[in-house]
């Protein structure tokens, strides 16, 4: 990562500069519905922006990760889905998606979170350490672009065991809290596969 590129928290001046950023780093993709950044304002608007960070270079904003909470069916608690994840075109390939990635994760676990979840690209998420958690399911989506981290490890242990006992235990539904819920679903559901790649290639 270029050593000037600073990743910061969002702030009021930063709304229209995240909007144009993710407009523009959604632009070509194929998969997209070209709403992420009604996504990132619905969020907003709703208060669900846990974490919201902006990667600038010499004041300017070229990207943008967001973080809102979801609950697992169990009463598992603390949990946040990344997304959507944006980095201007001309910046994108030079790490500055892999650093707003890493301090959203970082500022989740100092929040005391204990997981994140993600629709997206196997390839990619994999090298943070986002698996496919067998039992950890979300509605409409297949499973092997749906990726989890448990920070502590315990949704790890209880989605295997609801593998072993499949017939008594059902699998374990990811579901976005309060206002979130249809944004986040838009976000994740895109398509009829609910393959959801980033604005960060």
């Amino acid at each position: 990562m270029d050593p000037k590129i600073v990743i910061r928290s969002e702030t009021d001046v930063d709304v229209d500069a995240i909007t144009d950023g993710t407009v523009a780093a959604f632009k070509t993709l194929e998969i997209s519905n070209h709403t992420e950044q009604f996504i990132i304002a619905a969020l907003r608007a709703a208060r669900d922006l846990s974490v919201s960070l902006v990667a600038e270079v010499d004041g300017r904003a070229i990207g943008h990760i967001a973080f809102s909470p979801v609950t697992i069916s169990d009463g598992t608690r603390n949990w946040y889905g990344l997304g959507p994840v944006s980095v201007l075109p001309a910046y994108q390939r030079q790490g500055v998606g892999k650093a707003l990635i890493r301090e959203g994760l970082s500022r989740l676990k100092a929040m005391n979170a204990q997981g994140c979840c993600l629709v997206g690209h196997p390839d990619y998420y994999r090298k943070f350490g986002f698996t496919n958690m067998p039992g950890l399911v979300l509605e409409g989506v297949p499973q092997e672009v749906f990726f989890a981290l448990s920070f502590d490890g315990k949704l790890r242990r209880a989605a295997s065991l609801s593998m072993k006992d499949s017939k008594r235990m059902a699998s374990k539904r990811v579901q976005p809290d309060r206002a979130s819920s249809d944004t986040f679903f838009a976000w994740a559901c895109p398509g009829s596969n609910g393959v959801r790649r980033n604005g960060i290639r």
